[in-house]
């Protein structure tokens, strides 16, 4: 009993060992990168339970990546538009024009919203500012998969003015 426990001890270390190490290989030679998530209508005039679960998705919002080389130079933009579902998928080329696109150098953001009574962007989960893609939820071979948390849009009655705005203008 204790000799099958050794081995099987030894084949799930090995199995480990060889995992990631394939991992790290798949890293270097990804070609493409995937992007996902979701955008999803608050509405702050309902009940606290309904406004944090109670998210709509949005169909036919758009939601761009913009990837930047070493010197801040735009080498890559894309956008998609949501589905029945509220998700947006994009692929981007690792390599465009002989340059290679970083993850790292990339943002996703949220560019306009289909619905016309849920359209003020929010900053919550970086939909308005931006969202750096920083580590990948998935890797497998050539591929690699960022999966952003969702993008939300609030109605207009739950937009709140800029208080720099407004404090500038006294």
């Amino acid at each position: 009993m204790a000799a099958v426990m050794m081995i099987a001890t030894s084949l799930i270390l090995i199995g480990i060992g060889i995992g990631s190490v394939k991992v790290g290989e798949a890293w270097e030679e990804a070609n493409v990168i995937h992007v996902g998530g979701k955008v999803l209508c608050q509405d702050c005039t309902k009940g606290w339970n309904d406004w944090v679960n109670g998210s709509n998705p949005i169909k036919g919002s758009r939601v761009s990546v913009t990837c930047m080389d070493d010197r801040r130079r735009v080498i890559y933009y894309g956008s998609d538009e949501t589905d029945e579902a509220g998700e947006y998928a994009m692929i981007v080329n690792k390599y465009v024009n002989g340059k290679e696109v970083k993850a790292t150098g990339c943002w996703v953001r949220l560019v306009s919203s289909s619905d016309s009574s849920c359209n003020i962007p929010t900053d919550f989960a970086g939909g308005r500012s931006g969202v750096k893609l920083r580590r990948p939820t998935w890797l497998y071979r050539d591929q690699t998969k960022y999966t952003i948390h969702p993008f939300y849009y609030t109605t207009p009655l739950c937009d709140e003015p800029n208080q720099e705005e407004t404090q500038s203008n006294y």
